[in-house]
């Protein structure tokens, strides 16, 4: 199998290209070619595929062998793939993915390679069965949840996926290994859900750590600033439009009053490409 190696603020994948569907053993594979020191090593394996409903299809398998509804790191390393590799001319595309359907996409190019990526992911859900968390509110606002004798208060948004977004005095510095994964299985959310950890600068910058569901602390999470700055309006606490700082780098995000779409823009690189039996 030959593959790309990606990554948009850190957050890696293993890019495949030229299959016509999802193997069957997507997940086993995953599991075996994201691992670090047995295998290429990633975040995920993400497919590139064939759709009827926009230029490509994305399915991402996480790196523990689940499938994620979406990925905002993943959707731009697919859009430079897809341009620099000829497969599209236009700096206009849609990519289709499990989680948010059609996803208009827009690159911009330099020197005939994409350099930014700005997507559109969407209006985010905010009803707590939709999200889905097991609190029928909508919005999911400052609530509180305990796991191990400690609580925090968290707001819950999907981009997609289901997130659960949570401030402190000082998420750059905080113990995201200890109470990511206690959080990422916690009763309250039946699918599982990604944990950021956030705290607001000022009104236009939020430094952000995330525990990613089905992959656990990674560099960078594109739905995950999404969400996060989705929930810090939500709360009063940032602007419509701000940058969203992360262990790999920063992502702007606005989430649009008009069409009350939600819009990231940032990079993705190529590292290397290669090949591997499977």
């Amino acid at each position: 199998m030959e593959f790309t190696k990606m990554h948009g603020l850190g957050n890696d994948f293993i890019v495949v290209f030229g299959e016509k569907s999802l193997p069957d053993n997507a997940a086993e594979l995953a599991v075996k070619l994201c691992n670090r020191f047995f295998g290429i090593g990633a975040d995920g394996l993400v497919y590139i595929l064939p759709s009827e409903r926009g230029d490509f299809m994305m399915r991402i398998i996480n790196s523990d062998g689940s499938e994620a509804e979406q990925c905002g790191n993943a959707i731009r390393c697919v859009a430079k793939y897809v341009y620099d590799h000829g497969h599209v001319q236009s700096e206009e595309i849609v990519i289709v993915t499990i989680g948010a359907g059609e996803q208009k996409v827009k690159l911009k190019v330099t020197d005939g390679k994409v350099e930014t990526v700005t997507v559109d992911m969407g209006e985010p859900v905010l009803s707590g069965p939709q999200i889905p968390v097991n609190i029928d509110a909508e919005p999911v606002l400052g609530q509180p949840i305990e796991t191990d004798g400690k609580e925090f208060t968290f707001t819950a948004v999907s981009m997609g996926n289901p997130h659960c977004v949570i401030y402190v005095d000082d998420a750059v510095s905080f113990d995201l290994t200890t109470w990511g994964p206690k959080l990422e299985v916690h009763p309250l959310f039946p699918r599982k859900v990604n944990v950021e950890f956030a705290t607001v600068k000022d009104r236009g910058h939020i430094d952000m750590r995330v525990w990613e569901r089905g992959a656990g602390p990674t560099l960078a999470c594109g739905t995950g600033a999404c969400a996060t700055l989705v929930s810090s309006v939500l709360n009063g606490v940032s602007d419509r439009a701000a940058w969203v700082s992360l262990k790999g780098g920063d992502l702007f995000i606005e989430w649009n009053e008009e069409d009350n779409h939600v819009y990231m823009t940032g990079p993705a690189e190529a590292v290397f490409k290669g090949s591997v039996s499977i």
